[in-house]
Formats: C-alpha cells, structure tokens, sequence
C-alpha cells in the first residue's frame, strides 16, 4: 500500500472550495509513510488510470451533494477495478451507511476520520479482517498540515467577490464538530454535540499555503468559528498578525452572535468581511422543532449587532419545512426587502427544502411524524409532505426560478421580484394578502453587492 497512487481520495464536491476533506486525510497518511493520490471531480474529469491501479479507493461525502455523486464515481470506479476496496467517509457515510454498504462499499467512516482511515490501510496492507461500519471516530486527532499541492489550483474554486472585483480564497477550519444539536443538521448524529479545536500553530501554516498560493481571503468553514470563542479570536488575531491584508469569513449561530457580541467590532478590525448565519426561519414555531437556540427576534437583533460593525450578514435559510406557512415564507421576503438584504442572500436559498437523511435527530421525535414519508434510499432522505398543498407547489415552482440559467446571469433584484410574485400569486389564490405592501416587493436603492463568494452556499 506504499506504493503511489495505491491509495486513491477523491472528492465530489465541497461548496466550490478546495477540499480540505481530502487535503487533511492525505497528510495523515503521507505522515505514516503512505502516497496517496488525489483528485477531486467536481473541477477536473474522472481519470480511469488512478481508479484502475488503486488498492484502497476512499470518496469523501461530507455533504448530501457530495454523497449523490459519490455513488456514481463508486460505480465507475468498481467497473474499472472489480478487486479495489472501495470507502466512503465524511459525515453522510455512515448516517447512510446500511444502503452504502448493500450497493458497493466496502466500508464507511465519519468523525475525526483520519485514525480509521490509516487504520483501515493498515488492515489492508496487512489483510487482516476490518469493521466494514464502525461508529463515528471521535477521538482527539494529531493534527497534520493538510497536505494541498497535488490538488487543484485555487483558481479553479470559489473566488471572493468583493467591490466589483474577483479574488482568490482560500478554505480552513479552525475546528471541527458542534457542541450544539440542531435537529435538522447532520453534524449531530455523528459528533454528538463535541467539537475539536485545530491547533493555532496547525491552522496558521495551512494559511501560510494558501496565501502562498494566491489566497487573498480566507474562510473558516468550521460549522460554528465561535463554539470555541476565545480560540476562534485568538485565530483572527493571529491570522491578521501575519497577513493583515487578508480578509476572512466565519460562520456563527444567531445565538454566539448575540453572546459575543462585544467581540464583533474586533473581528471587523481583523478583517471579517461577512458571516454566513443559519437563521433558518424566522417562524417561532419552526425554529423550535429545529431546535436552532434563537427565535425571530433575535434573528433582528444579531443583524443590528453585525451591521453596525461594518460587517455583512448573509443570512441562510431552510425556507420549505412542514411547519412553514405561506405567511412565514412571505414574512420571510418581506424581512430580505425591507431590511435591504437581497444581495446578501443567493436565490438558491430561497428554495432550500428540509432534508431528511437517515439518522436525523428529526425522526427521533413526534413533530415530522404526520408528515413523513418513506425513505428514498438512492436519494438519502426521507420524503416528506406540506399539510398545505399550496406550499408544496411553491416550492416546485421557487426551485425552477432559482435553478434557471437566466437566474444566474440576471440581477439579485429580478430573481428576488420573481420569487416575490410567485409567492405572492398563490396568496392570491384563496385571500386577500395580509398587508398592502405584499402586492408588490418594497422598492430597494441600487446598492453595491455584499461581499461574497461566488460558489452559493447550501447544504
């Protein structure tokens, strides 16, 4: 298994950035003697040659995306090399580990997956039998550099847009997990409310590269920066120390961004351009069968907070639940309008249906239970239905808007005045709408766009 190109990572997608889901497990295993390929197939073409002479193919799924596509590269993969034993790993592999496991794979793996996965070469290497589904490692990792330079240039991810203009970014986590336990979210069921700190020193020189190679701009993808809040400043701090022209994205619950509030301006100071919230609603009710910690208000609240430092608020939402009604989904536009957020939110969100995959702490309680459906088990996700036709019809309707080649080359304000009066129509159908100023979306001033960058953020 030393051999190169015995091991094979391949990456499916990871939101348009660099994958750091392959970059760290092949440190790990360069750091035990091992030469892994890589490649990472949402910017470059599948390449029979490395699938062929693979003993050991590994396919990264941390997301339900990369997951769809990473059965289609395992079935190429097992017709090129029938005697290759073939992983997934990430947080969706062992959440649908029982379908993997009857279609192709030879096992899964999920949390700080690097020790199982040097352990599973191990095993090969030596033949000696393994645990085709073990449960989610959550041992405390020695942390490698994530190793980046057989991968792709950053030129082909996703860039910062910012003031008109187009930059490099780069992609790092200060942590990983959550202490949190979102019902909704599919770190739970595999971290169980535990989050693991990256060394400072680790995190610095994984910049180092990347600034090396271009990076401009960096965002922390850890899925909470401020589950560790003194951490996370001491991050910012350091990072701002180092390269004080490079800016940076965090993500943060609604309810750190109230807790730390006081932090905010210095994060401005440090160079934080945007952080992308899961606000999720703004319906009470459904936030609290997400369990998400905040409510509508506060939602109000923490923009304030973040706005009045300089920094840009992209809010995220889950748009479509069961237990979102026609009103909370226009009070939701009407929230976007009124407080000038249209460039700060892609139109794909306004779209986002609740997904359901296998394990979710959702189908642990009573709540989804009228609504829920069999499990589609080549799609990873239970079928649910809206107790409001209407809804469901809305929702077919927002996801060709948003899916719409024309939505990508035409102006936030059109798509968003699209999605309003499909909204608005079906208010139509059956009552008078609830306030006059739903007729028609509020006026907005042309305002510059909100940094971002240009891969649309989504689960």
């Amino acid at each position: 298994m030393h051999r190169p190109g015995e091991i094979l990572l391949i990456a499916c997608y990871e939101l348009g950035h660099q994958p750091l889901a392959v970059a760290w497990p092949a440190a790990a295993l360069e750091r035990a003697g091992y030469a892994p390929a890589v490649l990472d197939v949402s910017v470059e073409p599948f390449d029979p040659e490395l699938a062929r002479h693979a003993r050991l193919v590994a396919i990264s799924v941390p997301m339900h995306t990369a997951l769809r596509l990473g059965v289609k590269v395992a079935a190429r993969v097992r017709e090129l090399n029938r005697a290759c034993h073939i992983a997934f790993y990430g947080l969706y592999a062992t959440l649908n580990a029982e379908y993997l496991l009857a279609h192709g794979a030879d096992s899964v793996m999920s949390g700080e997956i690097e020790a199982p996965l040097l352990d599973l070469v191990d095993r090969l290497d030596a033949g000696t039998p393994l645990t085709p589904a073990p449960a989610p490692h959550l041992a405390r990792l020695d942390f490698p550099v994530p190793s980046r330079a057989a991968l792709p240039a950053l030129q082909k991810y996703a860039h910062l847009e910012h003031d008109g203009k187009l930059a490099l970014a780069g992609y790092v986590e200060a942590s990983r997990g959550c202490k949190h336990q979102c019902r909704h979210c599919p770190i739970p069921p595999v971290y169980g409310g535990r989050f693991f700190v990256v060394p400072l020193e680790i995190v610095l020189a994984d910049v180092r590269q990347l600034v090396a190679a271009g990076a401009t701009h960096i965002t922390f993808g850890d899925p909470d920066f401020l589950n560790g809040p003194r951490h996370a400043l001491a991050t910012a701090r350091a990072l701002h120390a180092e390269f004080p022209r490079v800016t940076f994205d965090i993500t943060a619950k609604v309810e750190h961004l109230l807790q730390r509030r006081t932090d905010l301006p210095e994060l401005a100071a440090l160079g934080c351009l945007f952080i992308v919230s899961a606000v999720e609603s703004l319906s009470d009710t459904v936030l609290a069968h997400l369990d998400k910690g905040h409510t509508g208000a506060d939602v109000q609240e923490a923009l304030g907070a973040v706005r009045a430092t300089g920094i840009a608020l992209r809010p995220t939402w889950v748009a479509f639940t069961p237990w979102t009604t026609l009103s909370d989904y226009r009070t939701m536009l009407d929230f976007v309008a009124a407080e000038h957020l249209i460039h700060h939110v892609d139109p794909v969100q306004y779209a986002v249906r609740l997904l359901v995959p296998p394990g979710s702490l959702l189908l642990k309680g009573d709540a989804l239970r009228p609504h829920l459906g069999p499990l589609v088990e080549d799609a990873f996700h239970y079928r649910w239905t809206h107790p409001d036709r209407r809804m469901d019809e809305l929702h077919a309707a927002v996801t060709r808007v948003a899916a719409d080649p024309a939505a990508q080359r035409e102006g936030a304000e059109q798509t968003f005045a699209r999605i309003w009066e499909l909204a608005a129509n079906v208010e139509r159908e059956v009552e008078r709408p609830t306030h006059a100023s739903r007729s028609r979306p509020a006026p907005q001033p042309h305002t510059r766009r909100a940094p971002r960058l240009t891969e649309a953020w989504f689960c």
